[in-house]
Order: C-alpha cells, then structure tokens, then sequence
C-alpha cells in the first residue's frame, strides 16, 4: 500500500458484503437475515444490530465477509453427501439422547 492509497478512503459502494445471522432469544440456531455493506467488522455488527435487531428480537449476532462463506451446490449434493450413508455413526438415529438433555 503506498501513501496515496491512504489518503484515499473506500466509498460506500467498495465497502465488503458482509451476510447476517440473527439467533433468536428462543431459538437455538442462527438464521440468515440478510446482507449489508460495511468498511469494518465492527461497523457490520453495529448496522447489523441496528437494522436487523430494532424489535429487541435477537440475542446473537454473527456477520461475516461473504467473500470468505464456502457452500456446496445443490447440483453436487449425491458426490458430496452420499459417502456419510455407510457410516450410521453420523446419523443421529444411532444415539441415545440422555434424560436430562433438553432443546434437542
């Protein structure tokens, strides 16, 4: 980086996409609720609370640079997901859930 880049700030539309998950105060799991552009992580976490959270419904946020989600095609899912069937360890069928183990 030299002393221009700098002096020269990102605008809004260079700005990374960041995705946003939401965990809901009863829920167990984040959901996707949407993308936003921000110049940092905390900026995204702040417009992500600010945006997404304005009925105090949440109770976690997780934002992350869309650049860096990897996800599987739908197209590939017999190559990529078939090798688990000979491995019934896997599956949550081979477990027994203790008593006491609540949410599951």
């Amino acid at each position: 980086m030299t002393p221009l880049d700098e002096e020269i700030p990102m605008t809004h539309a260079e700005w990374p996409l960041y995705e946003v998950f939401i965990r809901s105060k009863q829920g167990l799991a984040h959901r996707h609720v949407g993308s936003l552009h921000a110049a940092d992580d905390q900026m995204a976490l702040e417009n992500a609370r600010d945006a997404y959270t304005r009925r105090n419904e949440g109770c976690s946020i997780w934002v992350v640079q869309s650049c860096h989600l990897i996800a599987s095609q739908p197209e590939d899912r017999a190559a990529f997901f078939d090798p688990s069937d000979d491995k019934i360890y896997r599956h949550p069928t081979f477990y027994t859930i203790p008593d006491g183990i609540k949410n599951m």
